[in-house]
This record gives C-alpha cells, structure tokens and sequence, in this order.
C-alpha cells in the first residue's frame, strides 16, 4: 500500500509560479512511475507528467517547457513545478503511483487545488 501526500496548491496570479509536492509513504524507488494529472471543472482528468525510477520524464505536449517534474530520492517526494500559469491550469492536481509486483497496482493522493486568477 503506498500513500501520497499532495501539497503546495493555491491561488497564484497569470504569469507566476507554484510548486507542487507529492510525499509518498514508501521508498520511492519501489515504485515503478510516478505522475501528476489534474482535472479541470468539468473537464476529464488528464496526465500533466510523469517520472520513471530511473529518472524518465515526459509531459503533454501542451505544457512542454512550463511544467517541470523532478524528485527527490531521499525525501520521497515528486515536484512539479509549474511556471508562466495560465488561468487554463486552473483544476485539482493529483498525484499518481504505479507500483509493479506481479501486476499492476495504482495509488491516487487526495488532490490539491491550483487556481490561476486573470
């Protein structure tokens, strides 16, 4: 059983920054991805980036070179950090794991709130 804890969410102004961080509860090499989705209102949810054990990353296109996910080995901790915000990244960010042991297993953390004003 891995939990994820979210953080960092808020209320930032167009143009400016905020990073996200996702703890987990196990060692984060046990686990095979890790990504964070976000879902805006009424919108489905959809992947925003993703990194591998080994240290992989890919994005959605449309955040390419805005969006940065990294991590931190000893903390067990994923970050996203999210540049030049558009009132578009506006939704709940959630963080995703997916963990290998035969089969495939997938934890959700609870989300955090990003609201991007104009």
């Amino acid at each position: 059983q891995v939990q994820l804890m979210e953080s960092g969410g808020g209320l930032v102004q167009a143009g400016g920054s905020l990073r996200l961080s996702c703890a987990t509860s196990a060692s984060i090499f046990s686990i095979h991805t890790m990504a964070w989705y976000r879902q805006a209102p009424g919108k489905q949810r959809e992947l925003v980036a993703t990194i591998t054990s080994g240290g992989s990353t890919n994005y959605a296109d449309s955040l390419k070179g805005r969006f940065t996910i990294s991590r931190d080995n000893a903390k067990n901790t994923v970050y996203l950090q999210m540049n030049s915000l558009k009132p578009e990244d506006t939704g709940v960010y959630y963080c995703n794991a997916n963990t290998w042991s035969g089969s495939w297993r997938y934890y959700w953390g609870q989300g955090t709130q990003v609201t991007v004003s104009s």
